[in-house]
């Protein structure tokens, strides 16, 4: 299965950017689909935003417009682009992988922490 490292977290003000990454390692990059999750203090971790290996795009209503997921096979790399950040975005953000069509279990990144305050 692939290996996801995700980077590019910090901090950040409120209406500030920031770019996250997840390099991926192992065979079949360009065939997963990959998401992004993230978790707050005392939250649930909820999706924020996939891609599929075609390039078709999902997010969530509260980042929709704000932020941007794109993938590069050729790095093996996706990433998410963060703009507009509101101190509700503080969070850990993780990266996720999968291949429809397989009963195996996806592959988690060990999460960056993003946070937005003033």
């Amino acid at each position: 299965q692939v290996q996801l490292v995700e980077s590019g977290g910090g901090l950040v003000e409120p209406g500030g950017s920031l770019r996250l990454s997840c390099a991926a390692s192992g065979s079949g990059f360009s065939l997963y689909r990959m998401i992004w999750y993230r978790q707050a203090p005392e939250k649930q971790r909820e999706l924020v935003a996939s891609i599929t290996r075609f390039g078709s795009t999902n997010y969530a209503d509260s980042v929709k417009g704000r932020f941007t997921i794109s993938r590069d096979n050729n790095k093996n790399t996706v990433y998410l682009q963060m703009n507009i950040l509101k101190p509700e975005d503080t969070a850990v953000y993780y990266c996720y992988a999968d291949k429809p069509g397989t009963i195996l279990k996806g592959s988690w990144g060990q999460g960056t922490q993003v946070t937005v305050s003033s």
